[in-house]
């Protein structure tokens, strides 16, 4: 396992900085990609055997260009994880076209130009693991998210299936972890801390989802095992949404 090398986008900080922990304590080397350069570098630096890149994943050419830096840098890569998003609270109909936009760029079309990009490089290669992270959210509407945020994530979730099918014939798997409500800055911030108690009361199993759970999911499906698992889509939601 030492030999392979995954990438994380959004990687510096909140759940992406837990998952980059997870890969890198299973053996990877790790491409931590981020619109914060400096914290993917420091990152890195502190865990060693991995490298930072300031990357925004709304420009498609940035995404090809940073598999051909990480292939350059690290002499291959094997896993990508798609987890930079840009999550906004906007009420519904006060979207503006710019934000939605700009909410589109990063969530779907980041990921879908780094399924193209990096898959392609797995289906020449005949191996790898692609892990996108979609969202409650896309599953139920959104509640507490934007709808644009909502959005992104269902396209998110039908683009897993679509690239699913597409690379499983050349040893590439394509899955999707999709998160409800995580113990974290960002949804702590997004709830309200007066509104906290009262909204884990609403979550069957009464308490917020825990990040360093979710980055095991994501290792799993990463891992060179996962091999029959694609197309799939693993819940972590506390029983808030039910298939």
């Amino acid at each position: 396992m030492s030999a392979h090398t995954a990438v994380v986008t959004g990687g510096a900080h909140g759940l992406g900085e837990f998952i980059v922990r997870r890969l890198h304590a299973d053996g990877f080397r790790v491409a931590i990609a981020d619109l914060d350069a400096e914290a993917a570098t420091a990152l890195a630096g502190e865990l060693g055997d991995c490298r930072g890149y300031g990357i925004d994943v709304g420009d498609p050419e940035a995404v090809r260009r940073l598999k051909d830096d990480v292939v350059r840098d690290l002499g291959g890569v094997h896993v990508l994880v798609n987890n930079a998003a840009r999550t906004r609270s906007t009420p519904l109909l006060e979207i503006t076209p710019e934000e939605l936009n700009a909410v589109m760029a990063v969530n779907f079309t980041g990921t879908f130009t780094a399924c193209q990009a990096f898959g392609a490089h797995f289906a020449r290669q005949g191996y790898g693991r692609i892990v996108n992270m979609a969202s409650l959210a896309g599953q139920n509407g959104g509640t507490a998210t934007g709808g644009h945020y909502a959005s992104s994530k269902g396209a998110v979730l039908t683009a897993t299936k679509v690239f699913a099918r597409e690379l499983a014939p050349h040893g590439v798997t394509v899955n999707a972890v999709s998160p409800g409500p995580q113990d974290s800055p960002v949804v702590r911030s997004i709830i309200g801390e007066d509104r906290l108690a009262a909204y884990t009361e609403t979550i069957p199993v009464g308490r917020l989802g825990d990040p360093a759970f979710v980055a095991r999911v994501v290792a799993l499906l990463a891992c060179p095992d996962a091999a029959s698992v694609t197309g799939a889509c693993w819940d972590a939601n506390g029983g808030l949404h039910l298939r």
